[in-house]
């Protein structure tokens, strides 16, 4: 391992990409697919304001010139820092750990008996070298970079993230663990995870990601790409608490094959802007996807998220339930489609997006909708919001609970829906915390 410090470059350029890919000694096909991301990042504008996916959310603020793209080279061996332990928690309540600074890997391990099955659990960065083939025929194979400018942005400049492939009939049974902390600002960040679970194997990935508070703009840019191969379980939770300062634009997708099962979750109580597109293609009969998310919005943030569940194959199933609760003058947009395709019969396709207002300057915006080419299936989709309710805030304080704890309490119940569908006790603890500190903000 190198101690190398993580490379900030002067700016968005193709020599940026050429330097990266050289101080990291990636393989001459990786390079070659980073120019032709660079290519497609010069050759797409930007979305335009006036598209259906992008006009709830402006980002003319964001000045893509001024960011430094932050590009890990190496692994650099360092103590954690105090804030990223404690996002972590526990270590010995995973089956393996990858921890980074600012991008660079500081420390990854994993359990010797998995090391011995064949899972891979590693940096991306540091698998490209070391498990070339297998990063090869999948990286890029789920989210293209070439679907638009930030995408394509993504791809000529990813740095960081994870690689975790589970061999066919391997069952993982504690969590492993990813851990991000971002100490700068004002710098542009593209980490990449991709999970490739063989036959009939099971894992759970829970990446947590946090930052301190910046004076300076800061992007992620991030993509997710889940790979169950037929009758695997893939289990993924990403739990985002960036500083208000820092934007976030990224996607989680999903290639669901035949009696595969994915629960993704997506939890978002940072950051000043959220946008995330979470996906999921079911392209193997009896695939199974359930999509959940939690969002807590306070002060001026901005979250939106757009859903896909596309049932490709016959005899598939998904559910999706996303839930927000937001207060000040926070803003969220949930716009979520179902889609049939033809041949698509026996589907059966859930969603839900509950939103819950807890102050006069608060908005939430829902749009579920459905595409259906398939006529023998069953889809439902459907959205609320609500604010509290007065007349059961004030039952709770005539028996004798203060203000505070009746809301909280109201609040808890909201959530516990999701909550008694999450069956890791590390990810309910720290929803419980971070819900319980947004209330205590003022």
């Amino acid at each position: 391992m190198s101690d190398t410090q993580p490379v900030v470059t002067s700016a968005l350029s193709r020599a940026a990409v050429e330097r990266h890919s050289a101080a990291a000694g990636e393989p001459v096909w990786l390079l070659e697919r980073r120019l032709q991301a660079w290519e497609a990042f010069v050759r797409l504008a930007p979305p335009a304001a006036t598209d259906e996916e992008w006009r709830r959310t402006d980002l003319s603020a964001l000045d893509l010139d001024a960011l430094q793209p932050l590009l890990a080279a190496g692994v650099r061996k360092a103590t954690p820092p105090a804030p990223l332990m404690r996002l972590v928690g526990d270590p010995a309540a995973a089956a393996g750990l990858h921890l980074a600074v600012d991008g660079t890997p500081i420390q990854s391990w994993l359990a010797a008996e998995l090391v011995r099955s064949g899972v891979v659990f590693a940096p991306l960065g540091e698998a490209v070298r070391t498990h070339a083939d297998l990063v090869r025929e999948y990286l890029g194979s789920v989210v293209r970079d070439d679907e638009n400018k930030y995408r394509a942005l993504h791809g000529a400049l990813w740095s960081g993230g994870t690689f975790l492939y589970v061999p066919d009939g391997v069952e993982v049974d504690l969590p492993l663990v990813s851990g991000t902390w971002l100490d700068r600002d004002g710098v542009l960040l593209s980490p990449h995870t991709l999970i490739v679970a063989g036959e009939q194997s099971r894992v759970t990935l829970v990446e947590l990601s946090a930052s301190r508070e910046a004076d300076a703009r800061t992007l992620i840019n991030h993509a997710v790409e889940l790979i169950p191969k037929p009758g695997a379980r893939i289990r993924y939770v990403n739990l985002e608490d960036w500083g208000r300062n820092v934007w976030e634009l990224g996607v989680v997708r999903t290639l669901a094959q035949r009696d595969s099962t994915v629960h993704t979750l997506m939890v978002a109580f940072g950051a000043g802007l959220v946008k995330t597109n979470v996906e999921s293609r079911l392209v193997g009969p009896g695939a199974t996807s359930e999509m959940l998310g939690v969002m807590f919005g306070d002060g001026a943030q901005h979250f939106d998220y757009h859903t896909l569940q596309e049932h490709v194959a016959p005899s598939t199933t998904s559910d999706l339930l996303y839930k927000g609760a937001f207060k000040d003058r926070a803003r969220s947009i949930f716009a979520g489609l179902i889609r049939a395709d033809y041949g698509a019969q026996k589907t059966n396709a859930f969603q839900l997006n509950r939103n819950l207002i807890l102050s006069d300057g608060a908005r939430a915006d829902s749009m579920p909708k459905l595409e259906i080419m398939a006529n023998d299936l069953r889809c439902t989709h459907g959205a609320s919001t609500s604010r509290l309710n007065e007349d059961q805030i004030f039952y709770l304080m005539s028996r004798a609970l203060p203000r505070a704890t009746a809301v909280r309490m109201m609040i808890d119940g909201f959530f516990a829906e999701i909550f008694d569908r999450i069956p890791l006790d590390m990810v309910r603890e720290r929803l419980s915390r971070a819900i319980e500190r947004k209330m205590a903000e003022a």
